[in-house]
């Protein structure tokens, strides 16, 4: 019962954890790799999950809906700051005039540009260079601490979290993005002027290719940066740093 309710708790974060829940990882993986997790941190836990457990007036229900309740809000704190990211990407592919949905998500079954395709990928693998997991299962660990099984989880507390990490991530992005941001206004604003000086030229059709590659050609000197200081800002926002 003691390793069931832990699976609970591990088994919620890694359902809704950024790359463990993506679509293209089958359910069935996702099972094993929490239940490999719960049997490498029982010892650990034991003394802490078994006394409540032979102790405490809830019900099994109770605890199975607690337990998972609270590794499904860890896991959505990571999954947060990688959905802002496919914001950005997605921000980014349609400042510079490509968007065209020539790729598969990486996250769900569906269609988005390469490009934004390209930056999500690369921020996921930065990620997990850097052990995002490995700091998403501690904090999880240490979570038996603040939030103690069988215990009340405090909801108050928990939505100060999330929209903490909303904020943070929502500023985060925002810089991330800016220079595409500047550089689509400007760049429609000096198109708008050509329209109203020579509305007879089809402006839309000569401006796209000079719109992709100066935006390509940003994208080549900015996107190490990007990705970099993607990487760095994870555990400030996770930690509420």
């Amino acid at each position: 019962m003691a390793l069931f309710l832990i699976f609970c708790r591990i088994g919620g974060c890694v359902l809704t954890m950024p790359g463990f829940s993506s679509a293209r990882v089958p359910a069935v993986l996702r099972v094993f790799i929490s239940a490999a997790l719960s049997l490498s941190i029982m010892p650990v836990l034991w003394d802490t999950v078994y006394p409540a457990v032979r102790t405490s007036n809830a019900t099994y229900i109770g605890f199975i809906f607690s337990e998972s309740l609270i590794g499904v809000m860890f896991g959505m704190l990571a999954r947060l700051y990688t959905l802002g990211l496919q914001f950005a990407a997605s921000t980014v592919a349609m400042m510079i005039g490509y968007t065209q949905p020539s790729a598969s998500d990486i996250f769900e079954d569906g269609q988005e540009s390469a490009l934004s395709g390209f930056i999500i990928f690369a921020g996921m693998m930065i990620l997990f260079m850097l052990d995002f997991h490995h700091l998403v299962f501690r904090g999880l660990i240490d979570s038996y601490t603040s939030m103690p099984f069988g215990g009340v989880m405090q909801m108050r507390s928990t939505l100060i979290s999330f929209t903490d990490t909303l904020s943070t991530t929502f500023s985060i992005m925002l810089r991330l993005s800016s220079p595409f941001l500047i550089y689509g206004l400007l760049f429609n604003v000096a198109i708008g002027f050509i329209n109203k000086l020579a509305p007879q030229i089809p402006v839309y059709f000569i401006s796209t290719p000079y719109l992709l590659f100066g935006g390509l050609f940003l994208f080549y000197f900015s996107v190490a940066a990007m990705i970099s200081q993607f990487g760095q800002s994870f555990t400030s926002v996770f930690m509420g740093q």
